[in-house]
């Protein structure tokens, strides 16, 4: 669960009685995306053929474009969930990887999934190495995400890691490794 139990109304659209513009939400789903992305080569290493996880990235940017309606992000995202599914037992670096796509995908209904995203890709990235590599990959992908941080969003998203890092298996600050 990445989810708080109750929602930060910082990522509730104005209009549904929160904080957050239209314009924000946008770049936090752009931004999930660039961190699904960036990990998207672990998934398809083991599943080359299977677009799921890739379709789930180009949906959620046609959303945060205006070309698409929420509710077909969110049909994307359910697939890209199933793929991960698959992977089960098989590989768990690809298996985040996808979860990551889906995380992605769905910031189009909640934009709190942003965060989703964004540690399912860093978890993806250190099972992708040895164990006594993992907390340098775990450091190197969240300094990398930071890194493609939009000043708009920057201490918003900052923000949610810190409240959030409890429950995202803290990827965020490392002080526990898995």
């Amino acid at each position: 669960m990445i989810l708080p139990k109750i929602r930060d109304k910082r990522f509730i659209l104005i209009r549904r009685g929160g904080m957050m513009s239209d314009d924000t939400h946008r770049l936090l789903a752009l931004w999930a995306a660039e961190c699904a992305e960036h990990v998207l080569p672990i998934f398809e290493a083991i599943r080359p053929t299977d677009n799921r996880p890739r379709l789930a990235i180009e949906t959620i940017r046609a959303w945060a474009n205006g070309e698409i309606k929420v509710t077909q992000s969110k049909e994307v995202a359910g697939a890209s969930q199933n793929a991960a599914r698959e992977l089960t037992g098989v590989s768990e670096a690809a298996r985040m990887a996808a979860l990551s796509a889906g995380q992605a995908a769905v910031v189009a209904h909640v934009a709190a999934h942003e965060l989703g995203a964004s540690a399912y890709a860093i978890r993806a990235r250190m099972e992708s190495v040895p164990k006594p590599d993992r907390e340098a990959a775990r450091a190197a992908e969240c300094e990398w995400q930071r890194g493609r941080l939009p000043d708009d969003i920057r201490e918003l998203v900052l923000g949610d890691q810190r409240l959030r890092d409890n429950i995202c298996w803290y990827v965020f600050d490392g002080r526990r490794s898995l």
